[in-house]
């Protein structure tokens, strides 16, 4: 059989990878990409790319879509930054974008498998979090004034309630990734982020050079941490699947590879750096102004604050146990080296890999 696959948000950081995996494949005749953004240009000679250019929240891509009878549907499409200054906008393109996506993959008949990224950040970064402490997918989501992990959470009530109420059962899987890294997303698509901002690589403008400057040590937490997880991981184990057969009509799973969390010290020695301990009001304050003062250029939005501050650790095992999945990379390794299938795009001089 070949495979049409949807896969919203193409120009995206993982859009963009999933579509040239999946177009390699033989039994692939098909991917339609869908993004708000212009095709990127790592995708625009791809023969087998259909690429509507819309917002998933736009009426009219269904049509467009369906012509191709896509038979996998993927979304990955989402406004991670908050929109300074307009929470309606950034609702409507992820949670009534989100709608329409989920109300096309289970109304198309064509459609026998729905793949949607979630996030493990709604498990909710809350004081009372501990560092021993490993989330389950049978623990539920918990409320919070982040807007980012509020709008995952209620966009997975959504798909439940209609996957519930839907006449034909198309076999979901959701997955919630930890951090996603690697060479790809730390060389080729530098933007404000976590590793940006230690690495001192944010010299875009005089903002980015005072943050990268205010970072000249590791400011952490008592309780902070990390888990990330490597991008060819996440690739891998979306085609694994979204062609696998499911074993089961509704799936949730946690991707994370096993082993140690990634820390405060460790994040400090990976980019060549020493820590500074503060507590978490100390973090709550520079994020409010310049959340403010950038006018949302930094993303510190409300309530992001707490995830620098409090520990949210999953156990990503599920995925394991039941495909049988094994993680290629620990999550220090996929922080700190330039290993995976996008390093040929890093300069040499800036290569690492594990002794």
């Amino acid at each position: 059989m070949k495979h049409t696959i949807l896969i919203t948000g193409a120009a995206g950081y993982v859009g963009t990878m999933l579509v040239r995996r999946f177009a390699a494949r033989e039994d692939v005749e098909c991917v339609i990409g869908l993004d708000k953004e212009p095709i990127p240009d790592l995708i625009k000679d791809e023969p087998k790319l259909v690429y509507i250019e819309t917002n998933t929240s736009d009426e009219g891509w269904e049509a467009e879509a369906g012509k191709y009878s896509p038979n996998v549907v993927i979304h990955t499409a989402w406004q991670i930054r908050e929109i300074y200054g307009n929470r309606p906008l950034t609702w409507k393109w992820n949670i009534d974008g989100s709608d329409r996506v989920f109300d096309f993959a289970y109304g198309t008949p064509s459609v026998t498998r729905l793949v949607h990224f979630s996030t493990v950040a709604s498990y909710g970064a809350y004081p009372d979090n501990t560092l021993e402490h490993r989330f389950t997918e049978d623990e539920p989501f918990r409320k919070t004034d982040y807007l980012y992990a509020e709008e995952k959470r209620i966009t997975e009530e959504h798909l439940e309630e209609r996957f519930r109420k839907a006449p034909r059962k198309v076999p979901t899987a959701i997955v919630r990734p930890a951090a996603i890294t690697g060479p790809r997303g730390r060389f080729t698509r530098i933007r404000f982020g976590l590793q940006a901002a230690l690495a001192g690589q944010l010299k875009d403008s005089f903002v980015y050079r005072l943050v990268s400057l205010m970072t000249r040590f590791v400011p952490v937490t008592p309780k902070w941490l990390r888990q990330f997880i490597h991008e060819d991981d996440v690739v891998n184990l979306v085609e694994l699947l979204a062609l696998t057969p499911p074993k089961g009509e509704y799936e949730v799973f946690n991707i994370c590879p096993p082993g140690d969390v990634v820390l405060g010290a460790d994040m400090a020695a990976a980019v060549g750096k020493k820590t500074l301990l503060i507590q978490p009001w100390m973090a709550r304050l520079p994020f409010a102004f310049l959340w403010h003062a950038t006018r949302g250029k930094i993303p510190t939005a409300k309530g992001s604050w707490k995830g620098y501050s409090y520990p949210i650790a999953v156990d990503g095992s599920k995925l394991t146990r039941e495909y049988g999945y094994v993680y290629q990379y620990p999550s220090l390794d996929a922080f700190r080296y330039t290993d995976g299938e996008y390093e040929q795009f890093v300069p040499e001089a800036l290569r690492s890999h594990k002794a």
